[in-house]
């Protein structure tokens, strides 16, 4: 195992990552995205050909550049806009008025 992936294995939050790649962060939009912001430096990662390939030096570039995408993905946009999860991609649901509902015989 390289030093690099040694590292990695020991970080397990969003916090964590961005500290480790020192990318300075609004620790509000951390808190709030998080998930959305791990999911999407994923989702990045993933699309980059060849990465297994790379030495850890150009992977610490490529991890650097790729969160720090993906925190500012939600600096300027929040996770609904973004759709990371598939919830925030379904179609939306039509309006149920509260009058409509009557409660259950069963009750």
């Amino acid at each position: 195992m390289s030093d690099l992936s040694g590292d990695l294995a020991q970080l397990s939050s969003a916090e964590d990552f961005l500290s480790y790649f020192g990318i300075a962060v609004d620790p509000h939009v951390v808190a709030v995205n998080r998930l959305h912001i791990l999911k999407r430096f994923n989702q990045y990662l993933a699309r980059e050909d060849g990465f297994d390939a790379q030495d850890d030096g150009t992977k610490r570039t490529l991890y650097r550049k790729w969160l720090t995408r993906a925190y500012q993905d939600f600096v300027s946009s929040s996770a609904q806009d973004e759709k990371v999860f598939p919830v925030f991609r379904r179609g939306q649901g039509g309006f149920v008025a509260l009058s409509s509902l009557r409660r259950s015989e069963r009750e």
